[in-house]
């Protein structure tokens, strides 16, 4: 055979083998998207794609096709949360890899962000639960994320009593001033919180997220008695005693929460999702401004969860890795501008217009990414 003719036989070989391997890839990226669940949200309807599907690492793929942002949630018994994603805006879609074991959820749209959302029965079958993760890495993130989610919750006991200690002594300026700090540990690992379903709305619930019935309890209780009333009497005592208990009660359950590599990674991002829904919009410290600091120690707590599951994830997608440390390094750049020599933060009302503007730009920009995060550590 000729040189020539051995060169165009050897390209023809590639050329096949290279079709070959796309093919399989296309049918590797196929399988993919079919065993995906679809989720497709609107104003009145949450339809799935499936009901029933095989416990271990599950894909909703959403798509809002409605007018309003929504919330897409998987609830396990009692409300529980699985996995979620907020902020999914109108004709936007959005992914999320997690990890569900076997027995019956709902998933839940919530148009508008609002209500219990509208809800359709799924069962995910199995042997009662998928394996634990083959990569030790990830069984030591889980692990040290776990007691990093005790540390934060034993660290906030103190700070909560001693704020409610002011209360009960009636002194209102001291009180103010230990509000912000008796809400860090909590906002670091808000998702580890709001997988118990009860705790988060009996301490954390603004007065525009009361479901029908509920009565309005916890932390933005007192904010608003003592930022807008300006007053400490009998039920804010009674309301701090309480926030007390209820904060004990989440800090002896953090050992029995359903903790994995990808429920971390989706936590990260739903830090985030607070960040661009709650405390970038100043919704969430309404009364008292203190938004900021509730920022930080969300971006603290996803940036917690995003470094214990760097090393696999830097290993599966180094750029998204590169990506994320870059977006991290920005965002606490820009906070760092509004910290204070006492440890505070810029009250909130007085950061313009502007300066938000570049503060919801860096949360998309972390945000986007960290997305992602979750599907990376999973990747064969």
């Amino acid at each position: 055979m000729s040189a020539r003719r051995s060169t165009a036989a050897t390209l023809l070989t590639l050329a096949v083998a290279t079709a070959a391997l796309a093919g399989c890839s296309q049918k590797k990226d196929d399988k993919a998207s079919s065993d995906a669940v679809k989720v497709n949200a609107t104003d009145t309807a949450c339809e799935v794609s499936k009901t029933s599907f095989p416990a271990g690492h599950v894909v909703l793929d959403i798509a809002n096709k409605g007018s309003k942002v929504t919330e897409v949630y998987v609830y396990a018994e009692g409300d529980k949360i699985v996995t979620e994603r907020e902020n999914i805006g109108p004709g936007t879609k959005a992914s999320i890899t997690a990890e569900i074991k076997a027995g019956t959820y709902e998933i839940a749209c919530k148009p508008g962000m609002v209500g219990d959302g509208i809800r359709q029965k799924i069962t995910v079958t199995g042997d009662g639960g998928s394996a634990a993760p083959a990569d030790p890495r990830l069984t030591a993130a889980v692990d040290a994320y776990r007691t990093y989610a005790q540390e934060q919750a034993d660290l906030t006991i103190p700070a909560v009593e001693a704020f409610a200690a002011a209360i009960n002594a009636g002194d209102l300026e001291k009180a103010k001033s230990l509000y912000a700090p008796s809400r860090m540990g909590w906002e670091r690992t808000e998702p580890v919180a709001e997988s118990f379903g009860d705790v988060d709305p009996k301490t954390d619930a603004r007065e525009d997220g009361l479901e029908p019935g509920q009565e309005w309890t916890g932390w933005h209780k007192l904010e608003k008695s003592l930022w807008a009333d300006g007053a400490i009497g009998d039920a804010e005592k009674k309301l701090a005693d309480q926030l007390v208990a209820d904060l004990k009660d989440w800090q002896k359950k953090i050992p029995e929460a359903e903790i994995t590599a990808t429920s971390m990674a989706n936590g990260a991002k739903e830090l985030l999702d607070e960040v661009a829904t709650g405390k970038v919009t100043g919704e969430e410290e309404r009364y008292s401004h203190t938004d900021l600091a509730d920022f930080a120690a969300n971006v603290e707590g996803a940036k917690k969860a995003y470094e214990l599951l760097k090393p696999v994830a830097s290993e599966k997608d180094a750029e998204l890795a590169r990506t994320l440390d870059s977006e991290f390094a920005a965002i606490e750049t820009l906070l760092a501008k509004y910290k204070q020599a006492d440890g505070t933060y810029t009250s909130y009302d007085k950061v313009a217009e502007p300066e938000r503007k570049v503060l919801s730009d860096a949360v998309n920009a972390l945000g986007e990414p960290l997305s992602k995060l979750a599907a990376a550590v999973v990747a064969k």
